[in-house]
């Protein structure tokens, strides 16, 4: 891979394998093209003729509907192949699944557990692969976060981003953005649920944000920009639940903790919220949060990726 320049690369895997300007350039294309569709326009099909596998081993809403309607938009077919369709590694193997897949589609999207399933895929696979989400990272998240943050701060660029929760797969995307895109990131969490220690080390390497972990919310938020939230207990750590409920107690954004943040603060979230556990009903449903434009924007930043991707 270490001969490819940075802005062409075949896949879509981690924020960090792309330089500023095609970040950037994404971003730009995803909000002119979100401003096409929202203005009724539906001549603009780049993807006709063109399909999209998309493989679900963890179930989903907002990657399943934003990627299907997305690529549908631009005049493209979806199938989707849920965790029962494929069982990627147990039925068949990971590599087979890539190189099959690739004979009949132009672009696949894989949502998956083990980050070492996104990377078989995308190595063996002839056509650009997006990473939907792994327990590792969530990159097209963090490319709609970021598009977000542009819609209603005017720049990414020198905000004070703040994650209060679970050093989680989030974290390690906001952390790989933060390599590349200069701002202020914080990631407040309890004691022994920080992020992954190398990414955080690459990050701050890098030279290019601000970037501090700290086990303090209320210090933390102040002067935020973005208080940005996550469930305490991902899929499949339900089990967990009850006890992480117990080490996160002091970590849930409030209406007090908004209040330190200052007026200024946005609330953001990935979805799903569990309504009284991470976050109050009050702060998801006040002025200030922007978790619905944000969740929308899964949809516009996805479809940039693929037109990049896909060389459209």
């Amino acid at each position: 891979m270490g001969q490819v320049p940075k802005g062409e690369l075949k896949d879509f895997l981690h924020i960090s394998d792309f330089d500023k300007a095609t970040i950037m350039k994404i971003l730009d294309r995803a909000a002119e093209v979100k401003a096409l569709l929202k203005s009724g326009d539906r001549s603009f099909l780049p993807f006709k003729g063109k399909s999209m596998a998309m493989i679900f081993a963890k179930p989903s809403m907002r990657t399943r509907v934003s990627f299907e309607t997305g690529f549908f938009l631009l005049g493209g077919h979806a199938i989707y192949l849920g965790p029962d369709d494929i069982q990627m590694g147990k039925r068949e193997e990971t590599r087979d699944v890539a190189r099959v897949l690739s004979r009949y589609n132009d672009i696949i999207m894989a949502r998956v557990f083990a980050h070492q399933d996104i990377l078989d895929l995308a190595k063996y696979a002839t056509v650009p692969v997006v990473n939907g989400l792994t327990d590792y990272n969530h990159p097209c998240q963090i490319m709609a976060d970021a598009l977000t943050i542009i819609e209603h701060i005017g720049q990414l660029e020198g905000t004070k981003v703040v994650y209060v929760g679970d050093g989680n797969n989030i974290v390690h995307s906001w952390l790989l953005l933060a390599a590349v895109v200069p701002f202020h990131f914080v990631c407040a969490c309890p004691k022994g649920f920080e992020p992954d220690k190398e990414t955080v080390k690459k990050a701050q390497e890098a030279g290019i944000s601000k970037i501090e972990i700290t086990n303090d919310p209320k210090e933390a938020v102040k002067d935020a920009d973005v208080v940005y939230s996550d469930v305490w207990a991902s899929m499949g750590q339900k089990e967990e639940a009850a006890y992480r409920r117990q080490a996160f107690q002091g970590f849930q954004v409030d209406e007090a903790l908004m209040k330190i943040a200052g007026p200024k603060a946005y609330f953001m979230h990935c979805l799903p919220a569990e309504r009284g556990v991470e976050v109050t009903d009050g702060v998801i449903e006040a002025p200030n949060s922007i978790v619905f434009p944000q969740a929308e924007n899964r949809m516009h930043a996805q479809n940039a990726i693929m037109l990049h991707l896909l060389g459209l």
